[in-house]
């Protein structure tokens, strides 16, 4: 399938539009744990998800990571375009988690065209107000919600994603998740290991009672 196929509203933009579209475009393979963004000192484009699953974050002074959203086939990333957004203050890194496919959009181009196209103008409002409502559903978890619930909603959500209750994932990778600490997270799944929730191995985090983790 093209990037015809994968861009929502490509029919409601003219000839010209279009063809101006793909002259601005190109695609990438990137293997998993690549950083394609870096904070807001580049302009990497636009990016269209073709296959794969990546996640942007931020970084806290003291190094420590957070997920504010993931990214999945067919999901388009603004972030990563901070020359057209340049009010947007804090720096948003974008990381494969898998072996991913994707288009980049260059980012002059695109600003050019949603200038003349109020369809496209109005697609990248509701994209732009949908990720920072993720924003503001993180800060209300943080905030509002204990850890343990945290790791028990996103064991239970990674579950969903990899369709499997066997999560090849390290208690550091939660912790870069969730925002916490690796000593911090490796506890919490200790406890739910000692009320049978999961079992812990190496690198891997098996749900046993997912309806313990639910009511959680």
């Amino acid at each position: 399938m093209e990037f015809q196929d994968y861009f929502p509203i490509w029919n409601k933009l003219n000839i010209n539009q279009q063809n101006k579209m793909l002259r601005a475009l190109h695609s990438q393979k990137i293997k998993k744990g690549t950083v394609i963004h870096n904070g807001s000192m580049e302009c990497t484009g636009l990016l269209l998800v073709k296959s794969g699953q990546m996640r942007a974050y931020i970084l806290s002074d003291e190094g420590r990571e957070i997920t504010i959203y993931r990214l999945f086939d067919r999901d388009m990333c603004l972030f990563s375009a901070y020359c057209m957004m340049r009010s947007i203050q804090f720096e948003v890194i974008i990381e494969a988690e898998k072996d991913t496919e994707l288009w980049v959009i260059q980012s002059e181009t695109y600003k050019s065209i949603m200038e003349e196209s109020a369809d496209l103008a109005n697609y990248t409002n509701e994209l732009m107000a949908t990720r920072f409502s993720d924003v503001m559903w993180l800060i209300e978890q943080i905030m509002w919600k204990s850890l343990d619930k945290r790791v028990a909603e996103f064991l239970l959500e990674e579950a969903v994603i990899d369709e499997s209750k066997e999560l090849k994932i390290t208690h550091e990778t939660i912790a870069n998740h969730l925002g916490s600490h690796r000593e911090v997270i490796t506890r919490m799944l200790n406890y739910f290991q000692s009320e049978r929730m999961v079992k812990l191995s190496r690198g891997t985090v098996t749900i046993l009672d997912e309806e313990k983790l639910r009511n959680l």
